[in-house]
């Protein structure tokens, strides 16, 4: 079978990964199922972007439910098309505004993701701005340097007319004659102020000459300028993908949320608008942190007014080009298919033919499926993790049956209060 190729590192990667509960960042197309109707929603706006336009997507399912790993996928198809991609997972330190530099330690984390199909794995920054200047010079080869600068001057010379361009200009033309120079330090401190890593203005101008440094307020018009200059340096443009909003919905304090949903709904301008270019932003979090009237998106009455369905969507009749993606679950039948992709997998990694027959492989789906309130709250994640912890204990004692192993005890409802916090379902963040 196909899947029988995947590298053995790449095996182990997936494998373990998902046993913990988490999407692996490698192996994907191996284990993708499903979602082929919200995969084509989200690449339609891939051609919108590479035109020249902006958009901005929420993903909205339930733990488990599979979130991240269409965050993942869609990642790994646009930098196949010549996409840049940053990605961060908000945290109690890490949101999109605050007043202790949250926002910009999201800011951070995303430059520090930032990765080319050359470099998934991230920290791709210095890879692209060497790449442009290479690409400058061996369009001037045969000119002297002072036209070969003349040459990237006219390209960012066009960044003026941006919010904060000029600064950002200034930069790469100071990397660009630190390049040239063999100025390494130089190099070194215009990178440090693109991560937005200089905590003072005066350090900043002591190291650069430059007067400002990027902060919580305005480190999102920065992502704005990186996206334009992105593909002017002969990519086609920038995607943000921001995971676990749900943090955000924690915030205790009502006015801080607001501020971070003010700065959703200025992000959401932007790409509706046309006042961003080259730009795709995809968020993701559960239906509580986004529909909750009191405390999620919906509490801040001009996003829930734009982002709310209308009277015509219901489940199983989605609007996918809407700006929210409610994920339905997967099938009994995707699931059938996933864990046959997963018993290949797992023969790969510990280096076994997999004997697995499609019926002990209905048997399992069928008794996972049974659970009581499975219907509504069963997830990916569950149901891959039972079964590569039955293939697991079944690799250990290979003298009992799949059957054997499977019993009765998959029909039966898990204990209460034996799930993991993710498992809580629509009352996971409860609180009196």
């Amino acid at each position: 079978m196909e899947e029988r190729r995947i590298p053995k590192r790449q095996a182990g990667a997936v494998i373990n990964s998902l046993k913990g509960g988490v999407v692996p960042r490698v192996g994907l197309p191996y284990v993708t199922v499903g979602r082929k109707a919200e995969i084509s929603a989200l690449l339609h706006d891939v051609s919108l972007i590479e035109e020249g336009g902006a958009s901005f997507r929420f993903i909205v399912g339930r733990y488990g439910s599979g979130k991240s790993f269409l965050l993942q996928t869609i990642r790994n198809h646009v930098m196949d098309r010549g996409f840049v991609v940053v990605d961060a997972d908000l945290s109690p330190e890490r949101r999109l505004q605050g007043t202790k530099g949250q926002g910009l330690a999201t800011y951070r984390e995303l430059i520090r993701n930032m990765s080319t199909k050359t470099r998934p794995e991230g920290g791709a920054l210095p890879l692209i701005l060497d790449r442009w200047i290479s690409a400058v010079q061996l369009e001037t080869a045969e000119q002297s340097p002072a036209e070969t600068e003349a040459r990237i001057d006219a390209v960012i010379a066009q960044m003026d007319e941006l919010v904060h361009g000029f600064d950002f200009a200034r930069l790469l033309r100071l990397y660009y004659r630190a390049g040239r120079e063999g100025d390494e330090e130089t190099r070194a401190h215009v990178l440090k102020w693109l991560r937005g890593e200089y905590t003072t203005r005066a350090e900043a101008r002591a190291d650069l000459n430059i007067p400002i440094i990027i902060t919580d307020e305005d480190w999102y018009d920065y992502l704005k300028l990186f996206a334009w200059f992105l593909r002017k340096a002969g990519y086609q443009g920038l995607f943000i993908l921001i995971d676990e909003l749900v943090n955000i919905y924690k915030i205790p304090n009502a006015i801080s949320r607001q501020y971070n949903y003010e700065k959703i709904l200025t992000i959401y301008n932007d790409a509706m608008q046309g006042k961003a270019q080259y730009l795709g932003v995809i968020m993701s979090g559960t239906p509580q942190c986004v529909e909750d009237r009191r405390r999620g998106i919906y509490s801040y009455e001009a996003l829930r007014s734009r982002l709310a369905e209308g009277h015509f969507a219901r489940e199983g009749a989605r609007d996918l080009l809407a700006p929210v993606i409610r994920l339905e679950p997967l099938s009994a039948e995707e699931m059938l298919v996933l864990c046959g992709k997963l018993s290949d997998i797992h023969g790969v990694l510990y280096d076994y033919a997999p004997q697995v027959t499609d019926e002990e492989l209905a048997a399992f789906v069928r008794a996972e499926y049974e659970r009581v309130g499975a219907d509504s709250h069963i997830t990916p994640r569950e149901v891959i993790r039972d079964y590569i912890e039955l293939l697991d204990i079944r690799l250990q004692q290979p003298s009992r049956t799949f059957m054997e192993l499977l019993g009765t005890t998959l029909s039966e409802p898990r204990p209460e209060g034996g799930g993991a916090p993710d498992d809580a379902g629509d009352y996971a963040e409860f609180t009196l």
